[in-house]
């Protein structure tokens, strides 16, 4: 009999959530992370008395209730409502594309007006295709939201965010852009959202109460002896260096931040501004008191905490971040996912294991949803 019944290779919200649930079933865990703190990508660093999303903004949404209920019988929610603003050369709009955008863009009022506007532009995009399907990223978009949207907060930011011009993107990685012909803001459609009260730390705590963690902890140092010690382990880490990249490695993006104090109790008066012209090297700014912080509450706290994050290559040593969802890469993807379920002791579950962009919720709900743990 071995020490442990699972061997959890990843404290993000996979790995966490795993734990909890099989915690509550009786079973016996070990988490072990790389890295010198739990959490994974959602781990908060406090900051002059501000919890700073160290890994990128992190907003929880959905509209699964018993999702929602599960992470709040954890820690409280509060009612923060994801609103981001984009700045195109010094101009703001609005996100997602709504009312107030198409008002600031063109000075619209109306939604029949904007309507009008959008099906023109896109009509001019369709008759440009001559009868084809959009060949790429940017002939997609066109098709969807017309030329002025696209150029003016889609194009330069995307080509910032993946390194690569739009045209030479696939036409797939921008299938849907939501239009609300409404005043409103709220970007997501979700029932529910909102930050843990306390930040996300209060989250993984909650999620490994009880269970045994180590940090500075790599499985790949000593593998052997990991694989040795519980009945089964439950994977996080990335898809093809379990397998020793044996059909070579898949791209990823990856973005690093350049986090400052300001002297200020306000400096851009939103959690999130996307910068999407090319003149400003970074994809956005987060200012992360206003996750949490609301009305009076910003002025109590005389400093605030900003980030610039920045879209890169990634690299071997990088941490790897979006799933690069091209031709070669969803090729090589499934090649390796068919070896995944060929394995009887191993379940690999999350984004890097999985090759695939999630969403916090649905890394919950899919957890919740295993049976026979």
């Amino acid at each position: 009999m071995k020490q442990w019944d699972y061997l959890i290779v990843g404290s993000g919200l996979y790995g966490a959530t795993f734990a909890y649930r099989a915690r509550q079933a009786g079973r016996r865990c070990l988490v072990i992370d790389k890295r010198p703190h739990l959490g994974g990508n959602v781990y908060c660093e406090k900051v002059a008395g501000i919890n700073v999303h160290k890994y990128g903004a992190h907003i929880f949404h959905t509209s699964d209730k018993r999702v929602w209920d599960f992470v709040n019988s954890l820690v409280p929610f509060n009612r923060y409502t994801n609103s981001p603003l984009a700045n195109f050369k010094g101009r703001l709009y609005n996100l997602p594309f709504n009312m107030n955008t198409f008002c600031q863009m063109w000075g619209v009022t109306d939604p029949a007006a904007a309507q009008a506007k959008l099906e023109a532009q896109k009509a001019k995009a369709v008759a440009a295709l001559k009868g084809r399907e959009p060949a790429n990223l940017e002939e997609q978009a066109l098709t969807l939201v017309g030329r002025d949207i696209y150029e003016t907060l889609i194009k330069e930011y995307t080509e910032k965010q993946w390194g690569r011009k739009c045209c030479d993107l696939p036409a797939f990685i921008i299938k849907r852009l939501p239009v609300r012909m409404v005043f409103d803001n709220n970007y997501f459609d979700d029932k529910y959202q909102g930050i843990p009260i306390g930040g996300y730390n209060k989250l993984t705590e909650g999620l490994l109460e009880g269970v045994e963690t180590r940090l500075d902890t790599d499985f790949f140092h000593d593998r052997a002896y990991w694989e040795s010690v519980a009945e089964k382990i439950v994977f996080t880490g990335q898809l093809d260096e379990f397998y020793d990249y044996c059909l070579g490695r898949l791209d990823w993006r990856t973005v690093t931040f350049e986090t400052r104090i300001e002297d200020t109790p306000n400096y851009q008066g939103n959690a999130v501004i996307n910068y999407t012209s090319h003149d400003v090297p970074y994809t956005r700014v987060i200012e992360h008191k206003h996750f949490e912080m609301f009305g009076r509450e910003v002025y109590d706290c005389p400093q605030t905490v900003v980030s610039e994050e920045y879209s890169r290559e990634y690299r071997p040593g990088m941490e790897p971040c979006y799933p690069v969802n091209d031709v070669r890469n969803n090729a090589l993807a499934d090649k390796y996912r068919a070896m995944a379920d060929r394995e009887e002791k191993v379940l690999f579950g999350g984004r890097l294991a999985e090759y695939k962009y999630y969403d916090m919720a649905p890394i919950v709900e899919k957890v919740l949803n295993l049976n026979n743990i």
